[in-house]
């Protein structure tokens, strides 16, 4: 059977470059791409190699969603929570959820759009 992963996911935002800053610094992403949208709008990439997220923008992206319409969280891993953690509260959001089960220690944030992240370390 073939095997596939997680290629770009693509958000609204109501400003890619804050965000951008953010997981930049929060996962050790470089920006891949930046430009024009094919309708309207425009789109920050940010990412590794393989994969990435794509932050579009545009006149119409309000913000303020509301959490499980229809994401829930988007999820990444880090190396070290407790420094995440740190990148997170510089960059003025809040922490929250902490916890620590199988398959490893967690906590959560909402970003400025009402965004939901989860954070974990398997370390």
């Amino acid at each position: 059977m073939a095997k596939g992963r997680l290629e770009h996911a693509n958000i609204s935002v109501t400003d890619p470059e804050r965000s951008a800053a953010l997981l930049t610094e929060l996962l050790g992403w470089e920006e891949r791409w930046r430009g024009p949208s094919l309708k309207y709008g425009r789109s920050v990439h940010i990412g590794a190699e393989h994969d990435y997220i794509a932050l579009y923008t545009g006149d119409h992206v309000k913000g303020e969603f509301a959490k499980g319409q229809p994401l829930n969280h988007i999820a990444f891993t880090v190396d070290d929570l407790d420094a995440a953690e740190k990148i997170v509260a510089e960059h003025g959001l809040e922490p929250f959820g902490h916890d620590d089960y199988e398959p490893g220690r967690r906590f959560y944030f909402f970003d400025w759009d009402g965004i939901e992240f989860e954070v974990i370390s398997y370390e």
